[in-house]
């Protein structure tokens, strides 16, 4: 597994030389997760999840709260028993 990458607009996260990543906007106090996506070569294999993991570790850090905007966060911070707590 590999470290998340900031780029101020997207998170990335790079797995077997694939990068699944995670579009955003953040205000002061909020974390909009706009689209998620995870090559195909990753899908199926937890890639998506780990990124959301490593997405959500990172706006606890930061103190903000998650509005999801993508279907695919939204539903996994609903079945996360530790980051379900941060959504907006």
């Amino acid at each position: 597994m590999s470290e998340l990458r900031d780029t101020g607009d997207r998170y990335e996260h790079v797995e077997r030389g694939h990068t699944s990543y995670a579009d955003y906007r953040r205000t002061p106090d909020r974390l909009y997760i706009d689209y998620v996506y995870t090559p195909v070569p990753l899908r199926g294999s937890g890639a998506s999840g780990r990124l959301m993991e490593a997405v959500a570790a990172d706006a606890r850090r930061r103190g903000l709260k998650i509005t999801p905007i993508c279907g695919f966060a939204a539903a996994w911070l609903s079945r996360s028993d530790e980051f379900r707590d941060l959504v907006a």
